[in-house]
């Protein structure tokens, strides 16, 4: 099985967050760069990776989403500012 990635992209302010899964994490935030990687992350501008976790494989990365997904705003915000305080774009450390 494919390695795995769950993401979380923001827009500028860092008003709205996106969390997403992909076996290709910085493709994947190209197409959301070039505003083809979902319609509500094209509507918001959503462009910068403020979050990443990897997997082994895809299953484990999907289920994560999935527990990511019913997390408060708060509790996101609290977890990416765990691994990334200033909340910049990492990817271009990729």
């Amino acid at each position: 099985m494919k390695t795995g990635f769950i993401y979380i992209i923001s827009n500028k302010k860092r008003t709205t967050f996106y969390i997403g899964v992909t076996t290709d994490l910085e493709g994947r935030i190209l197409k959301h760069r070039k505003g083809i990687g979902s319609a509500f992350s094209s509507q918001y501008k959503l462009t910068d990776l403020v979050y990443f976790e990897k997997f082994p494989n895809i299953t484990r990365a999907i289920l994560r989403e999935k527990q990511l997904k019913n997390w408060r705003r708060e509790w996101k915000l609290h977890l990416i500012k765990s691994k990334n305080p200033d909340l910049k774009d990492l990817y271009w450390d990729l």
